[in-house]
């Protein structure tokens, strides 16, 4: 999987972001994608070869590899690094689609006229796109924990597993390669998730509080310019009388 396409896209969704979600790019990168790159793919390489039974029985390891890995944590993680970000990309499809209405409609009204003061700004239908991007990302990351732990039945790995799948001739016993490093890699990765989702959580509240706190600054401002006008017609009449 090519991860610099992939930072080439979301470095474009920082720019649409929030502060929250500027920290959600960065614990992206560093804590997730890059360690998934430079050292988690290599703790999991091996994971299938040296996974050893104590049975000489022609396919029973890879039955009991399958059955107690039914899909590998690195490519289970490489998924949901894929799921969390898609996500985003929706804000910068939105900003792309008001940039090119700009665009024709200064070329139809004179390069003078603007259709948006600015196209990244979130308010309107932008700022619902970038809250809806918030509870799926959130939504993603919860599924993927919650496959996690249903699949593997804990986040940490053991050193022995026993099974008695066919064709294995009876309960065998089976191996793991290097279950504590492993295990120290999933936590580390199910905390950087749970992170994530904490800062999604976040930056939900704070869009929210934003919004309702410019709704009310707005409303205020509309009645007291509601309130100036009587006064203002008052005294015109006034001195209408008086003439």
């Amino acid at each position: 999987m090519d991860w610099k396409v992939l930072q080439g896209f979301l470095s474009g969704v920082n720019k649409y972001s929030t502060a929250f979600g500027r920290i959600w790019l960065s614990v992206v990168f560093v804590f997730r994608v890059l360690i998934f790159v430079v050292a988690a793919e290599r703790v999991w390489s091996d994971e299938q070869g040296h996974f050893d039974c104590n049975t000489r029985q022609p396919g029973c390891t890879n039955i009991c590899y399958n059955h107690f890995f039914p899909i590998s944590h690195i490519r289970l993680w490489a998924l949901q690094l894929v799921f969390i970000t898609c996500p985003s990309f929706m804000v910068v499809l939105h900003v792309a689609y008001r940039e090119e209405r700009e665009r024709k409609y200064r070329a139809k009204h004179g390069d003078n006229t603007r259709l948006y003061n600015n196209p990244g700004q979130k308010h309107g239908g932008l700022w619902w796109t970038y809250l809806m991007s918030l509870f799926i990302k959130t939504g993603f990351e919860i599924t993927f924990l919650y496959l996690l732990h249903y699949i593997y039945d804990s986040f940490k790995l053991p050193r022995k597993v026993q099974c008695d799948v066919s064709p294995c001739p009876n309960l065998v016993d089976c191996y793991v390669s290097r279950p504590t490093e492993k295990t120290v890699f999933s936590y580390f990765m199910v905390g950087a998730s749970v992170l994530c989702v904490v800062l999604n959580i976040c930056e939900i509240f704070y869009m929210i509080a934003t919004r309702v706190v410019n709704r009310k600054q707005h409303g205020s401002i509309r009645t007291a310019s509601r309130k100036v006008r009587p006064e203002v017609d008052c005294d015109a009449c006034k001195s209408s009388h008086a003439e």
